[in-house]
């Protein structure tokens, strides 16, 4: 039997992070002493605790002290990170460290600085004396990367200390709570925090314009209630053809049936875009009138388009290249407080793996097992509200205008 002693300090049992903890070790068939355990006493107190973890050899403690990691734990005495130099670009030195997309610190030259741009499955390099998250595509030669756990500090989500609006949700996923109650609460929170200067961007897959939910979307961002669009192809195309030719997908939205010809709609949308020589031009020349893309170019919202192999054209807006389109993402994303996924699985999930775990996450699908993927894969934080984004764009704008 081998043991290591480790600390962990926060909000331990409202958080549920000690339960976590000690459920972590039995279900890794290891065993644990407690040695202190010390309760706040008030709201605002942190709680401390000192555990013995032990596991059967060194490789077993191992993957205990590796999940246990990202639940925040602290080897007691500190520990100097351990860094070895990239052998080539894109290549890792072996036993690199690989982040989660919870707020990070190391301990480099006896000081704690915090990672910069923290997502999950990235490396930690240092450059220019400062720790940044990179992808493996973003690796140098040189490039100073973390190796192992030693000297790393990950502080996972807690609850929060005072009631919020999204507190009762919990971050499941259910088809069986008052959707309108919910809307009224996302409402409350988008004007709370754009009243106090935060930023909220949306990503939204081609069901919003099928769904008639492509006018309210249009109007959120007009009213200034979205900073930045994340999307594909699709839903481009299909919102300049609902502008120019008044269908989607060559379907009449207010009847669902298709109309003469309508099959041809969104292949002579994209060849007028690219005549005019893109979005904004278009846009510029009166082709485009209305709508989402018409929005954003009005009232100068980014937006990003990244490109797929199902993509009729593309659109020349279209980030073809998928790597490209990550990083255009990932820059996009920065100083962002708030995402609202619409109805786009792909995209949905894409998204997720940039955020850090502090940027408040609401994913809206018809499909439960859309929000349920989008958390599994690590977007943890993200609430789901099951249901038609037809309904819910158009209830959630009625619902901030009723509240400007």
């Amino acid at each position: 039997m081998i043991s290591k002693e480790l600390e962990f300090t926060g909000h331990l049992i409202d958080s549920m992070i000690f339960t976590k903890v000690l459920d972590t070790i039995l279900e890794l068939e290891g065993e644990f002493e407690i040695l202190e355990f010390d309760v706040g006493k008030k709201k605002e107190d942190y709680s401390y605790a000192r555990l013995l973890v032990i596991g059967k050899d060194e490789g077993h403690l191992n993957k205990i002290l590796h999940e246990l990691h990202k639940l925040g734990a602290k080897i007691p005495e500190v520990e100097e990170v351990e860094l070895k130099k990239a052998p080539a670009d894109k290549v890792l030195p072996e036993g690199f460290y690989v982040t989660t997309n919870h707020p990070t610190f190391i301990n480099y030259k006896g000081n704690w600085m915090e990672v910069e741009d923290i997502s999950m499955d990235r490396v930690i390099a240092i450059r220019n004396d400062k720790a940044v998250c990179i992808s493996i595509g973003e690796v140098k030669k040189g490039d100073l990367i973390v190796i192992g756990e030693k000297g790393v500090r990950v502080a996972p989500p807690e609850r929060p200390r005072k009631s919020t609006h999204f507190q009762f949700m919990g971050g499941s996923v259910s088809s069986e709570r008052p959707t309108e109650e919910i809307i009224e609460i996302v409402a409350k929170e988008i004007v709370n925090l754009k009243k106090n200067g935060g930023k909220i961007a949306v990503v939204a897959g081609p069901a919003i314009d099928h769904t008639g939910a492509r006018d309210a979307l249009a109007g959120m961002i007009r009213d200034g209630y979205v900073d930045l669009l994340l999307s594909g192809n699709a839903v481009a195309v299909h919102d300049i053809e609902l502008s120019i030719f008044g269908t989607s997908l060559g379907m009449d939205i207010h009847t669902g049936k298709p109309v003469p010809g309508g099959n041809r709609h969104h292949l002579y949308t994209i060849s007028k875009v690219i005549a005019a020589g893109g979005i904004k031009k278009a846009v510029e020349t009166g082709i485009i009138k209305d709508g989402i893309m018409y929005e954003c170019i009005k009232n100068n919202v980014p937006f990003v388009l990244a490109g797929s192999i199902r993509d009729d054209g593309p659109l020349p807006e279209v980030i073809t290249d998928v790597m490209e389109a990550k990083k255009e993402m990932k820059k996009a994303l920065k100083d962002i407080n708030m995402v609202i996924m619409l109805a786009t699985m792909l995209h949905s999930i894409a998204v997720g793996n940039l955020l850090p775990s502090t940027v408040k996450t609401i994913c809206v699908d018809i499909n439960p097992a859309t929000v349920t993927k989008l958390i599994d894969r690590g977007t943890a934080q993200a609430i789901g509200i099951v249901t038609d984004v037809g309904l819910f764009v158009p209830l959630l704008y009625e619902k901030l205008k009723e509240m400007e």
